[in-house]
């Protein structure tokens, strides 16, 4: 199964699929709207903008695993999003990310390696898997790597070309 065909509902829990996404680089994301590491909605809003018209975008996975940073309904998510850093890339229905519940999206991420060469378990909010326009997974991000970040950039670049 590809990544595009795996189910998943919207944030405003519209049932679907990742079909959107077919044909466009995407950087997909686990939030978390109470972390150290959420004032990087900023970047990845910016990203957004800057390359959204080139066929780019951010998608946005909720998740409460770690620590308990994101307990809020889709509703409380999506206004905070929406109010604090004018997201205007989709979010997608609260999931797990690790664990015997972990969504299919991300039992799919989960095995492609970052620069390290370690695949896995995400290991905190705000890790970035980019994916390319014919679904493979050509680059992972860990938390504590920005969303503008040069290696992050030049990735979304090469992928865009």
């Amino acid at each position: 199964m590809e990544i595009y065909d795996i189910p998943v509902s919207t944030l405003a829990g519209e049932p679907g699929d990742l079909g959107a996404l077919r044909g466009k680089v995407a950087l997909v994301v686990n939030v978390a709207s109470r972390c150290g590491s959420t004032p990087q909605y900023a970047g990845l809003e910016r990203l957004q903008e800057k390359y959204g018209a080139q066929g780019f975008t951010v998608a946005g996975f909720p998740c409460n695993q770690f620590m308990g940073q994101e307990p809020g309904t889709a509703e409380e998510i999506a206004e905070f999003c929406s109010a604090t850093y004018g997201v205007s890339f989709p979010l997608y229905e609260k999931i797990d990310v690790n664990g015997p519940d972990r969504h299919a999206v991300y039992r799919e991420l989960t095995a492609h390696e970052d620069a390290d060469g370690n695949a896995g378990d995400v290991t905190w909010n705000f890790e970035k898997f980019l994916v390319s326009r014919d679904g493979q997974v050509p680059a992972r991000f860990r938390t504590r790597t920005e969303p503008e970040d040069p290696a992050v950039v030049a990735a979304i670049e090469a992928a865009l070309r």
